[in-house]
């Protein structure tokens, strides 16, 4: 029984809940390559090193030139220059009878004013605004602040160099309630996943789905 949705999960059953029963309810985990991610993980990581206060020069050596010119990029960020409240942190709150989170990258704040970060050195979701990271990770931290003037979900884009900030407000809040319930009441009733040939060919469990 899954005790915590997480915004991958949710992807995952939206693109095809043959997958997501695979993966998060049989257990089945199929090695992947890894390679076109390690930029980001080194990113990542040095991004929260720096933000906990971490010396970070012996680590910036080892950079390759493109990596220290990502890291550059993040470094002049407006939006990651302002007070780190934390980074690299889980966060989960409740929805109706479904509890859902993930892992920030960090938030940070002008005063009252919060900003959650995610720095992606790939591509920005197609629909930021109602992307299942931006829905969770808002509502968990409305629940998790209680009291601000201002909170918004900012994707710190590395590769085409811009910021694509959501402002959290009443009216996406009731959005999101709404659509996360959706979705996860559909998954807990769902009782056979049926596939999605349309995400087949690429899918890492192509051989042993039928």
């Amino acid at each position: 029984m899954i005790k915590i949705y997480s915004p991958n999960m949710l992807k995952t059953y939206e693109n095809c809940p043959k997958k997501f029963n695979f993966r998060y309810i049989e257990g089945i985990n199929v090695p992947l390559s890894f390679l076109p991610f390690e930029k980001g993980k080194k990113i990542h990581a040095l991004a929260n090193y720096f933000l906990q206060g971490v010396n970070i020069s012996r680590i910036e050596t080892a950079l390759s030139e493109d990596e220290k010119s990502i890291w550059q990029l993040l470094l002049n960020n407006p939006f990651y220059r302002k007070e780190c409240l934390k980074s690299e942190f889980p966060i989960s709150a409740k929805v109706g009878e479904f509890w859902l989170g993930g892992r920030i990258d960090a938030v940070v704040h002008d005063e009252k004013e919060y900003y959650i970060l995610d720095y992606k050195t790939g591509s920005t979701p197609k629909k930021p605004e109602f992307d299942y990271q931006t829905m969770i990770y808002l509502l968990c931290m409305d629940k998790y602040l209680k009291n601000y003037d201002k909170l918004s979900f900012v994707y710190i884009n590395l590769k085409d160099k811009n910021n694509y900030v959501i402002e959290f407000n009443d009216k996406l809040k009731q959005e999101y309630e709404n659509r996360l319930l959706k979705i996860c009441t559909a998954i807990s009733s769902d009782s056979w996943y049926q596939k999605n040939a349309k995400s087949c060919v690429r899918c890492e469990y192509a051989k042993i789905c039928k």
